[in-house]
């Protein structure tokens, strides 16, 4: 084994790749004031984002899910690794060496995660299947592109390359760079063979890296090119270990920030469909691989594009009868976007690609253009099943129809459509329609199912959900932050943990007891097991997570350490004004037991307790007096 990697290399890891920067490859990112960054959480579903990152403090905090940790953290949880492996990543980003406390400055590949191993044998493989592009041999591939619109400069923007037509081109290759034959059946990109011997997964064929959102080449997708290659049209990557084609979008780490800019995403269904739209100038195209558009596409697409009010995403189908089901399956999924859904057909039946190569680049962007709302769509696909000559046909068309329309949250837009079924229907009772379209509305929002916030265009709508208030820890005693205690209590630990140098060395003189929510005494606690705010630089953050008694204060600890302090501006005197009211709300407490115990004590107390209690009530009373009167100086 390798052995634990240094401290020091740890550190430098952290240190060298931001937070934001890591996270952003996985969701959308936005301002959400005092110099913190705001998305949807990607470790659970919510419409509203409540997820955090502190760039400057280098932790992230869901106030949904309570999720939070620092940038390793995150790619654990995100991509499901190990510490080490983690590091590892980011330190290969960063050109960081590791040193390993048992092993030398290399890792030796037998200590290596086994995610990070596939991933490497795949960049690996994507490198040498583009170099063959170049070969002989894959003369017919070029030719296949070329037959496309694609020149040398689209593939390599791509990365399209060439699977050798040989058993073990690939393997041996691989074997050559360190990889075992067991990594290479494990990534997918070697098969069993008749021999026991691991053989090419893909040969004779054009392949697409297929990369996840953070850019890494997770899988292939590879196309047939030569009659006598019995294989499907497409093959792709089975499900491995760093590849679930339902959790995939071709074209993603291409697409996403123009994703995030204009909020709209264009789905087309192949790969090459993808390379058109690039080429056209329509770079919001991403594809699946292999499978239909389904619930965790959208998670990724929801992360992206926020799901703010205009929001959009467009699927473009191919005209025959399986491009309609097709449509009609995405519409199934409509109400899962806080989006507007619209759908474009090429004419004569034709995909981007093809049309990109029949009528040229302004068609492809014209066709995005000229889109049609899915729900439109869906109700003129309903309504050409029933036979509207006659009553009972378009009585049945309505029944079946009129749900739809009222499924549609944006009451114009509901009117509107009603008008419009109605007219689709041959139903001159214009108003007829409208109200039973209203009926319904109304029953289901009766039942709970109104959602209370709209989209726009074809009324996509989704549950506002609250704004992001702090929340307490989960399986943590509750904490009220109507109590102006508690959100005193709450201001002080965010400076003390944010801005330390503003309340120290006061803040290491306060007990425990000051603080009266238990978790942020568990706080302050770990604050002061950690050395007190006195010591907050360098790695302060990090060392008071790691002096948290359990999961739940760690989790606290973060949330604090990336929830915006609630001053415009933050300075000693913001500081010095929590401090005193902690402190004195503290005293006060002090004050009332004493005045309770000199009630119980009574005129018969023996005089030397009775003074006693006396004094120490003088004492408390004068401080308290001081504090009012000289704030922080008071102290």
């Amino acid at each position: 084994m390798a052995g634990r990697i240094n401290d020091d290399d740890v550190k430098a890891v952290r240190d060298a790749v931001p937070i934001d920067a890591v996270v952003s490859e996985y969701l959308q990112l936005r301002n959400a004031g005092g110099g913190n960054l705001k998305g949807l959480c990607p470790f659970h579903d919510e419409k509203s984002p409540s997820f955090q990152v502190s760039p400057s403090k280098g932790f992230y905090h869901c106030f949904g899910c309570q999720a939070g940790g620092d940038t390793l953290d995150f790619i654990m949880k995100i991509d499901h690794l190990s510490f080490s492996e983690a590091v590892e990543r980011l330190a290969g980003q960063a050109g960081i060496t590791l040193r390993y406390e048992e092993g030398g400055y290399t890792a030796g590949t037998s200590g290596r995660g086994e995610r990070i191993r596939l991933v490497e044998a795949h960049k690996a493989a994507a490198l040498f299947y583009a170099e063959q592009l170049g070969g002989a041999e894959a003369e017919i591939g070029r030719r296949f592109l070329a037959e496309r619109g694609f020149d040398q400069a689209a593939a390599e923007h791509f990365g399209v390359g060439y699977s050798p037509a040989g058993w073990d081109h690939l393997t041996r290759f691989l074997r050559g760079k360190g990889f075992s034959d067991k990594e290479l059946i494990l990534s997918g990109l070697a098969q069993d063979s008749r021999s026991g011997k691991p053989i090419d997964r893909f040969r004779g064929r054009l392949m697409w890296p297929i990369r996840d959102i953070s850019g890494e080449v997770v899988g292939f997708g590879a196309r047939k090119l030569r009659d006598d290659d019995n294989g499907p049209k497409y093959l792709n990557t089975p499900e491995t270990a760093i590849y679930k084609k339902s959790q995939v979008l071709y074209g993603i780490d291409l697409a996403k920030k123009e994703i995030a800019k204009t909020s709209r995403a264009v789905v087309v269904e192949g790969y090459t469909d993808v390379m058109a739209c690039h080429m056209a100038g329509v770079t919001t195209a991403i594809a699946t691989c292999g499978t239909a558009f389904g619930g965790d596409h959208i998670k990724i697409l929801r992360r992206l594009l926020m799901d703010n009010a205009t929001a959009e995403v467009i699927f473009t189908f191919d005209g025959d009868a399986a491009g309609q089901k097709a449509a009609l399956r995405a519409f199934e999924d409509d109400q899962k976007f806080a989006a507007e859904t619209s759908i474009t057909i090429a004419p004569g039946g034709m995909d981007p690609c093809d049309l990109r190569l029949a009528q040229g680049d302004a068609a492809v962007s014209g066709l995005v253009e000229a889109r049609t709302p899915l729900f439109e769509f869906a109700l003129r696909h309903i309504v050409a099943r029933h036979n509207l000559e006659n009553p009972a046909g378009r009585a049945a068309a309505l029944d079946e129809a009129a749900p739809v329309v009222a499924n549609i949250k944006n009451i114009a837009i509901q009117h509107e459509s009603a008008v419009q079924l109605a007219g689709m229907l041959g139903i001159r009772d214009e108003q007829f329609v409208v109200k039973r379209v209203a009926q319904l509305a109304r029953w289901a929002r009766d039942r709970g199912n109104q959602p209370q916030q709209q989209g726009r265009g074809g009324g996509r709508s989704y549950e506002a959900a609250p704004a992001s208030a702090p929340a307490a820890p989960a399986g943590g005693p509750a904490l009220n932050l109507r109590s102006p205690a508690h959100r005193t209590e709450r201001e002080l630990l965010k400076l003390a943990l944010q801005r330390p140098a503003l309340v120290s060395p006061a803040f290491d003189a306060y007990g425990m007891d000051e603080f009266t929510a238990p978790p942020y005494a568990a706080v302050r606690q770990a604050i002061q097991d950690a050395g007190g705010a006195a010591q907050g630089t360098d790695d302060y953050l990090i060392r008071v997570r790691e002096a948290a008694p359990n999961d739940t204060v760690r989790a606290l600890v973060t949330e604090l350490a990336v929830e915006a302090i609630h001053a415009k501006t933050v300075d000693e005197i913001y500081a010095g004004v929590q401090l005193v009211q902690v402190r004195l709300r503290a005293v006060d407490r002090r004050v009332h037991e004493i005045q309770g115990t000199m009630s119980r004590l009574g005129p018969q107390a023996p005089p030397e307790q009775q003074a006693a209690v006396q004094q120490e009530l003088w004492v408390l009373q004068q401080y308290g007096q001081r504090l009012r009167n000289r704030g922080a100086e008071g102290l």
